[in-house]
């Protein structure tokens, strides 16, 4: 079937489509999607027409169409998610991890989320500085969660599997102060799911954490942090 449309007058628009008789659309019927013209033919199964003054290939647009709308609201949500860090200090070594970490990502715009239970963290070397760690020097009682939202810098076709090293650049909390950052990660795409590593560090002064006198040589003022986290597509 051929499809051919042209303009005869500012108010009307002539849809010839054969050997089909031809449609007259009003311009009432004419509305915008986002920055594209759409012209509405309710008398043609309601199929949206992306182009201003020729249509051409119709199927195959709306098809695209609808496959560009699908995708702009598919985000990838993590189904397993940890982080580990590491305070090495002159007089001792702390490690603590949580396998609690939640992340979503979203393809279309390139923006994410994460959280982590601070109270979630688990290991230290006694019972005592996993509470010190808690009541006095992340004060979980008063903020509960550590945070790191934003955008990805650089423009990933998360559609394409392949392995990715990005720039994810937000607002870090901690201890309840925002500190703008730049963490680098590698993203593994593939058909089924995305897999995330980075490494980084966080000054404690960043976040307004002090450390007593009296512990300086046992905990390190930049604490070293891995994340891992593996995510899957939810429509």
């Amino acid at each position: 079937m051929a499809c051919r449309v042209g303009f005869t007058s500012r108010k009307s628009l002539f849809f010839d489509v054969y050997p089909i008789r031809v449609i007259k659309i009003p311009i009432q019927q004419r509305y915008l999607y986002g920055s594209t013209i759409v012209y509405h033919l309710s008398t043609l199964y309601n199929y949206p027409l992306l182009m201003r003054y020729k249509l051409f290939w119709c199927i195959p647009l709306w098809i695209l169409f609808i496959a560009q709308q699908a995708y702009s609201q598919v985000v990838w949500r993590s189904v397993a998610g940890s982080i580990h860090f590491t305070s090495d200090a002159p007089l001792e070594l702390i490690e603590a991890q949580s396998n609690e970490l939640k992340g979503i990502l979203k393809p279309s715009d390139g923006s994410f989320a994460f959280a982590v239970e601070i109270s979630s963290f688990q290991g230290f070397n006694s019972a005592l500085q996993r509470e010190h760690f808690n009541e006095n020097y992340l004060e979980s009682h008063r903020y509960p969660k550590a945070t790191f939202a934003g955008r990805i810098i650089e423009d990933v076709d998360f559609s394409r599997p392949g392995t990715y090293t990005i720039r994810a650049k937000g607002v870090l909390t901690v201890h309840g102060i925002e500190h703008e950052r730049i963490i680098r990660s590698e993203v593994v795409l593939t058909q089924n799911e995305l897999r995330l590593t980075s490494a980084f560090t966080v000054p404690l002064a960043d976040h307004h954490i002090s450390i007593p006198h009296i512990v300086h040589q046992k905990i390190a003022e930049e604490i070293n942090v891995k994340v891992s986290a593996v995510f899957k597509q939810v429509p």
